[in-house]
């Protein structure tokens, strides 16, 4: 079939509507309870449990360690077992367990339901990322993944304005429970919804579901002619590139954390108001969030150009965080930089996520997304305890330079990754008169 014959058939695009919303919304509440400790924390948590700011950055992180141990379990299940089944396992768990939060009396009991809550969610990402990569060919996994990876700044306009109003009716109690009993909610909308791949779908037409089969078997034989033998997760463990995946993922997750659990205190302390206003301020970076996730993985998924868009929005972040201090001066002027950096906030995020995939064989892509996620979002433990440690012994704006310095360390290993070979992103498929094609 020529370019032009393809370009004039389209490929139904039914995945879009399916499989996309109801993974974002189960991740927009997965987040809601992941960061909301940021507003427990700027509305009497630390004060009531007697937390000091490093303490208070424990408790905000060590959800990130706990985050760990179903990372490379999430992907393996999902990729040999079903994504849907574990992750409605995990709904209920973790749903829970953030309304335990809400009952906690001590720091310890904190600790300890936030650190279960982690180990409760850290399956999740790895699980959802299979999904996509089952559902969308590499030329669209940018966009799927932003949109997946769009829950964060979703979840960060209605939990802000949610928690605040919460905090101005109720103590900080509610914000875990009155949330957390909107999670347990989340399997009525999951269960239903969601497919593991095109082969059991009920609702896909023959037409798209032949298509994506066999592109995404081309896109795969492709990938795998291109390596040398087959690999298992043990043996990937040695792999440079893996490591450098994950240390990009570290200092940028550092970085993200650091600014998104403590941005209501940064805010409060910024602006003098209640945490009403703070709830709506708070609204305005992740605005620009969507927009940036919008923007660079489209461009990503065009181009194809991965490393480039990952530095782009990294650098962007780096600059915003860096002149919100130097510009404090100015309330507005610095609100307008902490603006900025919502831009950027995620938006490498969405493309990073895409380069597993192409690096790695399908056997051991969702192990090695998990090995990724994991240990790079340890990053999401330093970057909250280390703003509160530096807050507590040096100032508020050292704190803030050591994330921008975890976002350059970050810039500095994406340009050492290897030279791209898109050879596989467009790999042709046979596509029958009656079929789909995309243009």
């Amino acid at each position: 079939m020529s370019e032009n014959t393809s370009s004039a058939i389209k490929i139904p695009n039914k995945r879009w509507i399916h499989i996309i919303p109801p993974i974002l919304l189960v991740y927009i509440v997965a987040f809601m309870d992941r960061t909301n400790i940021g507003f427990a924390m700027a509305g009497g948590m630390s004060k009531d449990l007697g937390m000091t700011a490093s303490v208070t950055g424990i408790a905000a992180g060590i959800f990130f360690v706990g985050y760990l141990f179903l990372q490379v379990p999430g992907g393996q299940i999902a990729e040999h077992g079903s994504a849907k089944k574990f992750i409605a396992g995990t709904i209920v768990v973790w749903g829970i367990l953030a309304i335990a939060c809400g009952f906690a009396r001590s720091t310890t009991q904190l600790l300890v339901f936030r650190f279960l809550l982690g180990v409760a969610e850290g399956g999740v990402m790895p699980a959802v990322l299979t999904i996509v990569r089952h559902w969308f060919p590499s030329e669209e996994r940018g966009r799927a993944t932003a949109f997946v990876i769009m829950n964060n700044p979703i979840a960060s306009i209605i939990t802000g304005p949610l928690s605040g109003f919460i905090l101005t009716r109720f103590t900080w109690h509610y914000v875990f429970i009155i949330e957390g009993i909107i999670s347990l909610a989340l399997i009525l909308v999951w269960l239903p919804l969601i497919s593991d791949r095109p082969e059991t779908a009920k609702w896909i037409s023959k037409e798209e579901r032949e298509y994506l089969v066999e592109r995404l078997e081309a896109e795969q034989k492709c990938l795998d002619a291109t390596q040398q033998k087959k690999t298992s997760l043990k043996e990937i463990i040695g792999n440079k590139t893996l490591w450098k995946l994950i240390l990009i993922f570290f200092f940028y997750q550092t970085g993200v954390y650091g600014y998104t659990l403590w941005l209501p205190t940064i805010l409060k302390n910024l602006t003098k108001t209640g945490m009403g206003q703070v709830g709506i301020l708070s609204i305005f970076p992740y605005i620009a969030t969507i927009i940036g996730l919008f923007v660079f993985p489209a461009i990503s998924d065009k181009t194809m150009k991965r490393k480039k868009y990952v530095i782009l929005p990294l650098i962007g972040f780096a600059i915003c965080l860096y002149l919100s201090v130097g510009l404090q001066q100015s309330i507005w002027l610095s609100f307008a930089m902490l603006v900025g950096c919502g831009l950027f906030l995620q938006a490498s995020s969405a493309v990073f996520m895409t380069i597993p995939p192409a690096v790695f064989s399908a056997d051991v892509a969702g192990g090695a997304t998990g090995i990724i996620n994991a240990l790079g979002n340890l990053g999401g433990f330093i970057g909250p305890f280390l703003v509160g440690l530096l807050m507590q012994m040096f100032s508020y704006n050292m704190s803030i330079y050591s994330l921008v310095l975890s976002l350059v360390f970050a810039v500095i290993i994406t340009t050492t990754l290897p030279k791209e070979k898109n050879d596989c992103a467009h790999e042709t498929v046979p596509i029958k008169p009656e079929g789909a094609v995309r243009s």
